[in-house]
């Protein structure tokens, strides 16, 4: 058999590797490059998302019917519900970005959906007074499409529980 000096013969063994690495590693390419895409595309939406809430074509007005509250006096281990009402009196639909508690002993539940213009809405917050003895002065920060961030206050007191 004539074979030319400028070619190499593999055994087929070798062939068949090299294509399945090739093969390999373009499906690694191609997950890598969707992956990347997909972060983008969550990040972006993110970012979109915040441009809407800080655009002042989107911004509306709230009147705040409670923003500061004196909640009294409980037991130390008590879990205490507040709340804070408003309403939308602005033209356009209130989105709550986030609500943000002065500490971990608050949890915070914010309206999911929009409120459209006219309607109420309540932040709801349950706080654990579980080794917050004494005077409590909390407050939750509201994040929204309005001028500037909105702080609702509440206070309580926190008395030892009896046997302690």
């Amino acid at each position: 058999m004539n074979v030319p000096s400028n070619t190499i013969h593999l055994p087929k063994n070798t062939i068949v590797m090299k294509v399945l690495n090739s093969i390999v590693l373009f499906f690694l390419v191609l997950g890598i490059m969707s992956s990347c895409k997909n972060n983008y595309a969550s990040n972006t939406g993110a970012e979109d998302k915040m441009a809407t809430l800080n655009d002042s074509a989107n911004l509306t007005q709230i009147q705040w019917l409670d923003t500061v509250k004196d909640l009294g006096t409980i037991t130390e281990g008590q879990k205490l519900e507040v709340s804070f009402r408003f309403r939308n009196t602005g033209t356009k639909p209130l989105v709550i970005e986030r609500v943000q508690p002065s500490c971990g002993c608050t949890v915070v539940d914010p309206p999911k959906e929009a409120i459209g213009p006219g309607k109420d809405g309540e932040i709801k917050g349950v706080f654990d007074s579980n080794g917050k003895l004494g005077p409590n002065h909390k407050s939750l920060t509201v994040f929204a499409n309005i001028k500037q961030p909105r702080e609702l206050v509440f206070t309580v007191i926190v008395n030892k529980k009896e046997g302690k």
